[in-house]
């Protein structure tokens, strides 16, 4: 961790709304005028679309969840790096043509590397690695706040399903297949990284997702709850917060639930003064 160069990380696995996280801390950085930099963690894949499908077909347990998928070892040294002297890299994955017509390239390859520019605040990073621990690597010791985001799993396999079908033109069974070549990797790298985060953001339906396979369409936020669990609940005001959320309330000693409509607000107070902590700590030393 960096007092002089913060580092923000986002952690979520793939449609689990880390995208809308992304969008509230850009909000929160606009309106306080805070300079960040910018990883998305797809740009730390270590294959292009075209050589993945290849090393799939070699490896069926292969995906962008695992370790061995991406580049996690240069991941660690760019967050090591820009704690220690503000610098580093990153460079876009061309998801389609939108991507590949803002960046210039094909859809499913990468931008060049670019440094990031000088005299940011802060870096923020939104991806599936950015808490990670394991044998060789520390991610998540690099990292001054740790933000997780997941639904509950039947929850998370719907929005991939509607999304991937609608999106990308793909099956359920193809969907299915992707579901499956990922629990491995979900269950041993993913998962575990929700223990080293400092607030849990995890979003529970409160309709029946019992078969997500079939389910029609995707619940929405107002049948939704929304928990919130803080691993350090020391200096949080929880009777603030339950009393600015309507129809919040606290489930545990370190945990408020509230209504799925509420989440955007609950991250704008609860985030807000943590992001203004780190930079006026940064600024103080400058």
């Amino acid at each position: 961790m960096s007092a002089l160069h913060p580092i923000v990380s986002v952690t979520g696995s793939s449609g689990s709304g880390t995208t809308s996280v992304r969008n509230t801390f850009e909000q929160i950085f606009r309106r306080e005028g805070v300079e960040a930099a910018f990883i998305e963690g797809d740009a730390f894949h270590a294959l292009d679309r075209a050589a993945m499908r290849e090393a799939m077909a070699r490896e069926p347990t292969l995906s962008h969840f695992g370790e061995r998928a991406n580049l996690l070892t240069e991941l660690e040294a760019v967050f090591r790096e820009y704690g220690a002297s503000g610098r580093g890299r990153t460079r876009h994955y061309l998801h389609d043509a939108a991507d590949a017509a803002r960046f210039g390239g094909e859809p499913g390859t990468f931008t060049p590397w670019e440094e990031f520019a000088e005299g940011s605040d802060l870096l923020f990073y939104e991806g599936l690695h950015g808490a990670l621990v394991n044998d060789t690597l520390d991610i998540a010791a690099h990292a001054d706040l740790k933000i997780g985001v997941v639904p509950v799993i039947n929850l998370e396999w719907i929005q991939k399903l509607h999304r991937d079908k609608a999106a990308r033109g793909y099956s359920t069974e193809a969907v299915t297949d992707v579901i499956l070549r990922r629990m491995p990797d979900y269950v041993t790298t993913i998962c575990p990284q929700f223990t080293n985060t400092d607030i849990n953001f995890q979003r529970i339906p409160t309709v029946d997702t019992s078969n997500p396979f079939v389910a029609r369409w995707i619940p929405t936020a107002d049948e939704s709850m929304v928990v919130i669990r803080f691993r350090d609940p020391k200096g949080i005001d929880f009777p603030y917060l339950i009393s600015m959320i309507a129809g919040s309330f606290m489930s545990r000693a370190n945990s408020v639930v509230i209504p799925g409509g509420k989440l955007d607000l609950a991250m704008q107070l609860i985030l807000t003064p943590m992001i203004l902590r780190l930079v006026e700590r940064r600024r103080r030393l400058l």
